[in-house]
């Protein structure tokens, strides 16, 4: 006999587990994402593979494909017959593409600067750092928009080798030499795997320039210059004790020396001088007739500037698009290696106006431009230069022979060729 379970109570409250939030509904992706995302792989895919076939791989490809179709179609079999002579060299150069090309390239230059017409040396070193060797393969060196191509034997773990190259520089400006990469292709030329290993460096190709001697190109005293080596009666940079010359000012005797020695003993001091020294170099092409007569401006601009540093000035090299300012020779020619002509509306006589209200406490000031800028722009670019500083502007002029003239308060001289500057300069600045 079997009791019954009694059912529970209607309105008896029944156990439920601890209420929790609901699951997030999983998204839904459609069909449209789905193609969308293969499409995207596909594409990736494809262009991944073309960029290791060469414009005569293409070729070889398309051709592939005709003797595929026009085989069958006619009925030819010297068609079919070259079809596959051309898939299997298709594939065989393909398999060229297989391998490791871990190679570890450092770029290094001899020097990252060099004047045009010199040569640039450089060295690219290739080691393996992998446990395994690997196969030969070709070294792609860019340079500038040419490009160098050196093969490499196998290498051994552990193994390295060094190549070293040369470059001429037949114009100022700046190279960039690299990035190396290293490409792996088949004899034929129908396919290239380049890699990239090492990042670019930039080398710098500096205008030709002249020393010349004389005094210095012009300089105001004043107290609150740098102190130079040149020796003054007058200033504040105490330098040594010297006897008494006549004309030296009596407040600058040093009586207890002069009572020890029995000899009047005056102070001297080193010449302080303001060293603000602004050069102006006009890029507009309209100033020029050829390009070689603005690389004589910009070899002129450069001599200058040289001078300008080694006589202890602070040099400001200012053109229509760019100001420059530095006190080493090195990064100022740099900054030259990077100017170049260019078609823009100003000419000197604005660059005269920018450095009057911009460098106002200038001590001296060289303008250089062409032969086509005119008597009367460059009679407004003087007179728009700063007042109390020494003006200068040079002409660069190839068929000109060196001449001097004056135009308002600024000697204005015509240069044929960079060697006729030390000449002018001399007779100039004394």
């Amino acid at each position: 006999m079997t009791s019954a379970v009694p059912e529970p109570a209607r309105d008896a409250p029944q156990w439920a587990p601890p209420s929790a939030e609901p699951a997030p509904a999983p998204e839904r992706v459609t069909g449209r994402e789905v193609l969308g995302y293969l499409l995207a792989r596909a594409w990736r895919a494809v262009q991944a593979v073309a960029t290791v076939i060469r414009p005569i791989g293409w070729a070889a490809i398309i051709g592939a494909i005709l003797l595929w179709t026009l085989g069958p179609m006619f009925g030819w079999r010297e068609l079919t017959t070259g079809a596959i002579a051309l898939t299997v060299v298709i594939v065989a150069c393909a398999l060229f593409l297989i391998g490791r090309t871990a190679h570890d390239i450092e770029l290094v230059l001899a020097r990252d600067g060099v004047i045009v017409g010199d040569v640039a040396r450089g060295e690219v070193a290739i080691a393996n750092t992998t446990a395994a060797a690997l196969a030969p393969a070709r070294i792609v060196l860019p340079v500038g928009r040419d490009r160098g191509v050196f093969s490499v034997r196998r290498l051994a773990s552990g193994e390295s080798v060094a190549e070293t190259f040369e470059m001429p520089t037949r114009r100022r400006g700046v190279l960039l030499v690299g990035p190396v990469s290293v490409l792996r292709g088949d004899p034929l030329g129908l396919f290239e795997r380049v890699e990239r290993r090492a990042d670019p460096v930039e080398l710098f190709v500096h205008p030709r320039t002249v020393s010349f001697g004389g005094e210095s190109l012009g300089f105001v005293r004043d107290l609150e210059g740098l102190p130079t080596r040149d020796l003054a009666r007058d200033d504040i940079a105490f330098h040594a004790l010297s006897e008494y010359q006549p004309g030296d000012d009596l407040r600058h005797v040093h009586w207890r020396s002069t009572a020890r020695t029995g000899t009047m003993m005056v102070r001297t001091y080193e010449e302080t001088r303001r060293s603000h020294f602004v050069l102006g170099l006009s890029r507009s092409r309209d100033e020029y007739r050829s390009d070689a007569e603005f690389e004589l401006a910009v070899s002129i601009a450069a001599s200058v500037a040289r001078r300008g540093v080694r006589d202890s000035f602070d040099v400001e090299l200012r053109t229509q698009l760019a100001v420059l300012r530095g006190d080493d020779e090195r990064r100022m020619l740099d900054s030259f290696s990077r100017i170049e002509h260019a078609r823009i509306r100003d000419g000197i006589d604005e660059l005269g106006a920018v450095i009057g209200s911009e460098a106002p406490s200038a001590s001296f000031v060289t303008l250089v431009t062409g032969r086509g800028a005119s008597t009367s722009d460059v009679r407004a670019a003087v007179s728009r230069i700063p007042s109390g500083a020494r003006a200068l502007v040079c002409v660069a002029d190839e068929d000109a022979d060196p001449t001097i003239r004056r135009i308002g308060d600024a000697d204005v001289v015509s240069i044929g060729r960079l060697d006729q500057l030390p000449r002018v300069m001399r007779r100039v600045i004394g």
